[in-house]
């Protein structure tokens, strides 16, 4: 079993898949040469972007990405001020300092290859790192792969097939599963709710005040960046003009917030989806979940749900909705895929909606086949979801198409809760399946290249 802190990531903005994962991968190519000792004979780097990486890889901000991955920057640990810094600096000096410790030269213009008309057979997400010394003999060259929510895997772990519907990480845990199927099964054994039973998985890979910091860790990033992007104005960068209006928003909420109107739930719910996402579009902090470009559903959720009386019960709350919606996220991880650059839109939106439906479900007191009912009403309504950014920005439809999520997401769970008979027509495996053939099936138009859809239809400004 994969761990929910796999899920949950902290990082920077704009993608998941085209900003931390190829942070990580080119800063784990840079470790490896050190490792190898052969970090001080290097001279040159050269870094290959293949399919969707390259495609839509100067408005996902993975040329950016790459280049701090190989100055040593963490995803996790990376703040964007001192991003932008190391940037400017090394667009100005034309010199890279690998890893912080073996200062190259570097010019990003001749050093890192836009290769979209490569799309790999193992993941469209490839990318392929080179190092030489002074002679221009090869020190090391590796091809990796961003697979979606920040998940990378070299070319030898793609290659190597799971063995049945699990993905092998080597720990052992006392329930596992690789279906919706054996993990209800195992909550009807247990007796133990779906948040109870991932709690003790999660047992096998830390002790249990650790997941707990760790959860709590991550509602927290959530917040804080939510309340972010209620207070920043302005232009998003990259072209669009798109300008922030979550904070506009939040100025008419808070004047407001005793108000009657019905409809006002989906105001909060857009309000806070948006803030998040517009910090993404910005560079900014936040969560995977499970992708950046999805990041503002769960959080959004969280945040209108979550604030009861009491520090204790907001935690305690928020807490049984991240280990439940991270079981859901799980799931499709194994079986399918959460990278938009395979499954489109519906493998980011669809899942967060998905996982978000499932979480609150679960705070409202349903059982496991209601939250796994919930879950797959929230992806059912979503399948065939393309990804298709105008201008390669996370920003045109995916700033919006959050908020929708979120709302839908609620719906999700309200429906599932009304259900009157124990079973569904349609199971949430059977979803998950459906989703993952329909995104084998959809054009690479519709699946993170701005190939097609609004993409081609949206005059850029």
């Amino acid at each position: 079993m994969l761990s929910v802190l796999d899920i949950f990531r902290i990082g920077i903005g704009p993608s998941s898949s085209h900003t931390v994962g190829p942070m990580r991968i080119a800063r784990t190519f840079v470790r490896a040469l050190d490792k190898a000792g052969k970090l001080d004979r290097a001279a040159r780097v050269a870094v290959e972007l293949q399919g969707s990486l390259a495609l839509t890889g100067v408005g996902h901000g993975t040329v950016d990405a790459t280049m701090l991955g190989l100055m040593g920057f963490a995803p996790d640990r990376t703040h964007p001020d001192e991003a932008a810094e190391a940037l400017a600096a090394l667009r100005e000096s034309k010199r890279l300092a690998l890893g912080g410790k073996r200062d190259i030269a570097f010019d990003p213009s001749t050093a890192i290859d836009l290769a979209g008309h490569i799309i790999p057979d193992l993941h469209p997400n490839g990318m392929r790192l080179a190092a030489y010394d002074e002679a221009g003999e090869k020190l090391s060259a590796r091809t990796y792969y961003s697979t979606g929510g920040g998940f990378v895997a070299s070319e030898t772990q793609l290659k190597r097939k799971p063995k049945g519907d699990r993905i092998n990480t080597g720990t052992s845990v006392p329930h596992d599963f690789g279906s919706a199927a054996e993990l209800l099964a195992a909550c009807k054994e247990t007796g133990l709710t779906i948040a109870d039973l991932v709690l003790e998985n999660e047992d096998a890979f830390r002790p249990r005040d650790k997941t707990m910091e760790g959860i709590d860790r991550v509602a927290q990033a959530m917040d804080q960046c939510i309340e972010r992007g209620l207070t920043q104005r302005g232009i998003l960068p990259g072209g669009l003009k798109v300008e922030r209006r979550a904070p506009d928003l939040w100025d008419k909420l808070s004047a407001n917030p005793q108000s009657n109107e019905r409809e006002q739930l989906f105001d909060w719910l857009n309000c806070y989806a948006m803030a998040v996402n517009e910090e993404n579009a910005a560079g900014g902090r936040v969560v995977t979940a499970p992708t950046n470009g999805a990041a503002g559903i769960i959080p959004a959720v969280i945040r209108f749900y979550c604030v009861t009386a009491g520090e204790e019960p907001c935690r305690d709350s928020r807490r049984k909705f991240l280990l439940t919606a991270g079981a859901i996220g799980l799931l499709y991880k194994q079986r399918a895929s959460i990278s938009g650059a395979e499954m489109g839109c519906q493998g980011e939106v669809g899942v967060a909606c998905s996982m978000a439906a499932g979480g609150l479900a679960a705070l409202w007191g349903a059982s496991p086949v209601q939250i796994a009912s919930a879950a797959e009403i929230g992806m059912e309504h979503n399948l065939g979801l393309t990804c298709d950014p105008v201008g390669g920005l996370v920003q045109v439809p995916c700033i919006e198409r959050n908020a929708i999520g979120a709302v839908k997401a609620v719906n999700a769970a309200r429906l599932a809760l009304h259900r009157t008979g124990a079973e569904t027509l349609v199971s949430l495996d059977q979803v998950i399946e459906t989703m993952r053939q329909t995104g084998l099936d959809m054009s690479n138009k519709y699946k993170e290249t701005s190939q097609g859809g609004l993409a081609v239809n949206v005059i850029e400004c």
